[in-house]
């Protein structure tokens, strides 16, 4: 009984074996054949953002044609190397991860995810780049420039920060992600500046308060507060009420009304403005008269010519003298010129007064009789 059970084990465990082996060879004779098919196309995907600003379709199948040295559509599948493929698309900082593969109709599927900018900052050294959700400094694009807030002065342009500046960035990231929530927000604030003490001061749109917010805690509590204070108190006291509004204490929010030399300094900034339009019109004004005289210079006739043409007119008008007008010693060098001669011009004026009339002999001459008797027969005399 014992040798018959053992013989029955043994038989089961050979047929698991026979069994695995021929789907090893079936694996590999699969494998093996679809090596040995073409590639028939290529399907790119972009995913990760909405609309994609910053990586395209062209720079990915262009990135795969330079990774494979020629057109991989018509190419044996067996010769792809996709791991390769991968690490050379994701080498744009663009790209955040790239997966290929082929399906079962020998397509390539290329899957990309793009990297998705959250806010723009610029240095104090005056340098300018993006950062994403994980914080990473991707640089300016010159296919899109993206509309997410903007940060100002913050303190280090290296790319490896300290500890401080790592926590500001995250700061800022919790901040910009609390602006682009809102559209309300988004229409508000201007830009974002970041003091010595590391604190948040914003710009609006439309007035010239400035916005004290504090550190990054409690953002989107101090956003309701700040647009609650917008909609109740601004919108009835107006845009230029207050110079400074101050939303960092718990539940309250602090307004400054402007006092007399926030009045003056904007008076100041006004006439400035003022200044610069005149001085800009006045510019103009003078660039036109330059303008003006030169064509006037261009366009001059020689003032000799008409004095001696209005000589030679007199000349020939008058009565007292048979002479005749001497001729010019310059003729032959200078232009022709046919002035309309005073006695012709006279002459004009006298046939229009002739054909002038009074209003009152223009009336007696177009009155006519209200109304015509008919003639009774042919004998009657006409009235």
């Amino acid at each position: 009984m014992k040798k018959q059970f053992t013989i029955k084990k043994i038989l089961f465990a050979t047929l698991w074996v026979v069994i695995g082996a021929g789907s090893v060879v079936l694996l590999i004779a699969s494998i093996g054949i679809k090596d040995a098919k073409h590639c028939k196309g290529i399907e790119i995907n972009i995913s990760g953002v909405d609309n994609n600003y910053f990586v395209d379709k062209n720079d990915i199948l262009n990135s795969i044609k330079t990774s494979e040295k020629k057109n991989p559509v018509g190419k044996a599948i067996g010769s792809f190397n996709l791991k390769k493929m991968e690490t050379e698309l994701e080498k744009d900082i663009w790209v955040k991860d790239a997966e290929l593969f082929f399906d079962n109709n020998e397509m390539l599927q290329v899957n990309v995810y793009e990297r998705e900018p959250i806010a723009r900052i610029f240095t104090t050294e005056g340098t300018t780049f993006y950062i994403d959700h994980e914080l990473t400094m991707l640089p300016l694009s010159e296919k899109f420039s993206a509309r997410i807030p903007v940060f100002t002065n913050f303190p280090s342009d290296k790319k490896v920060l300290s500890k401080a500046d790592s926590s500001l960035l995250k700061d800022i990231k919790t901040v910009s992600l609390a602006i682009q929530k809102d559209s309300f927000r988004m229409a508000m604030i201007e830009q974002v500046d970041i003091t010595p003490q590391r604190i948040f001061e914003m710009i609006p749109k439309i007035g010239n308060q400035l916005i004290v917010f504090g550190d990054a805690g409690y953002a989107e509590e101090k956003f309701t507060r700040l647009q609650l204070f917008y909609k109740e108190v601004m919108a009835k006291a107006g845009l230029s009420i207050y110079s400074q509004i101050n939303v960092q204490y718990k539940n309250q929010v602090v307004a400054k009304r402007k006092d007399a030399a926030d009045i003056a300094s904007d008076a100041a900034r006004t006439l400035e403005l003022m200044k610069q339009i005149a001085e800009r019109a006045q510019q103009e004004a003078n660039d036109s008269l330059q303008v003006m005289q030169q064509d006037n210079i261009r366009n001059t006739v020689d003032s000799s010519l008409i004095q001696q043409s209005i000589q030679r007119d007199d000349n020939a008008e008058s009565t007292n003298t048979s002479e005749k007008p001497k001729p010019q010693e310059d003729q032959k060098d200078q232009p022709v010129v046919n002035p309309v001669k005073p006695a012709v011009v006279k002459a004009i004026v006298k046939q229009d007064n002739k054909q002038l009339k009074k209003p009152e002999q223009l009336k007696k001459e177009t009155e006519q009789p209200k109304a015509v008797m008919p003639k009774k027969n042919d004998y009657d005399p006409v009235p």
